[in-house]
């Protein structure tokens, strides 16, 4: 699909008012700026999916590191093992960066994905005022009614030898009755104390390009940035009784004990063995053994 751009009709833009559009110009102006890692932000009205369209691009050879693209709507939208899901046009954040850490080891790229999830957190949390946490390896969970909701996800995808684009998708403004499975949840629904997305946009931004910067001067190191002590202590994964759905509909359950320095999570069992899984996807279960 062929992205529409942000001079539609004020009336399309402004068609639900507690839903206002972004503000392209102000989201360029607070973050594009000489030496900054952002170097243009594009706002479109729809696209199936922002990340296959920067992924696209990059193949052409038409866009540089530091590229954002963000949707107010997607049609399209793709998550983990090719999940899809829909929202509510302007009643979230979808946006996909592109990054090309050269002098990073490629076997370090993996870290990539969890990097974004801290710096969402991170920014979520100092402009939202609202409590997050991250479900490894790549899901955004708030807190609604004491119990844990994904608001939230991240999706990584390799362009071309050189680069990657990773997308991102946070609930803002999302209604009870607008959620697509029970156990989804927005900012709203968790007391975020403001929803308007300009800033949380900004702050998510900001805080990825502070910890895309240190993990770089690390050489992709993340023990030595900082990076894995800090992912470990904002993942609601760790210290929980979990099952790994593998590839080859193989599983594994355990308790998650650690995030080791390749980024993979490390299931103790009840053999007494500690596994690394580097892939798969991953299912609280609660002391009864039901999933959470």
């Amino acid at each position: 699909m062929t992205p529409r751009d942000d001079s539609e009709s004020a009336h399309s833009r402004w068609s639900d008012l507690d839903r206002p559009p972004l503000n392209a110009a102000a989201l360029r102006r607070g973050l594009v700026r000489e030496g900054a890692l952002w170097r243009e932000v594009e706002v479109v009205q729809s696209t199936g999916s922002t990340n296959s369209d920067l992924v696209s691009r990059a193949g052409e050879g038409k866009v540089e590191e530091g590229a954002v693209l963000v949707a107010e709507e997607q049609t399209a939208a793709r998550g983990r093992l090719d999940r899809r899901w829909t929202a509510p046009a302007r009643s979230g954040l979808f946006f996909s960066v592109l990054l090309r850490p050269a002098e990073v080891p490629v076997a370090r790229w993996g870290w990539l994905p969890l990097l974004t999830g801290v710096a969402v957190a991170t920014g979520l949390s100092r402009a939202a005022g609202v409590d997050t946490a991250l479900k490894w390896p790549n899901d955004v969970l708030v807190t609604v009614g004491g119990e844990e909701r994904k608001a939230g996800g991240i999706l990584a995808e390799r362009a071309g030898d050189d680069a990657v684009v990773i997308g991102v998708g946070i609930n803002v403004s999302l209604r009870a009755d607008e959620l697509p499975v029970p156990a989804a949840g927005s900012l709203a629904l968790a007391g975020a104390v403001t929803t308007d997305r300009d800033p949380l946009l900004r702050g998510m931004l900001r805080a990825l390009e502070e910890w895309y910067g240190r993990w770089r001067a690390a050489d992709g190191d993340a023990g030595v940035c900082g990076l894995q002590e800090t992912y470990a202590a904002g993942c609601a994964t760790l210290g929980r009784r979990v099952r790994a759905e593998l590839p080859g509909d193989r599983a594994l359950v355990g308790e998650a004990v650690a995030v080791d320095g390749d980024g993979r999570l490390v299931l103790a069992t009840e053999s007494g063995v500690q596994e690394p899984v580097g892939a798969g996807d991953i299912v609280h279960l609660r002391p009864t053994g039901d999933a959470a």
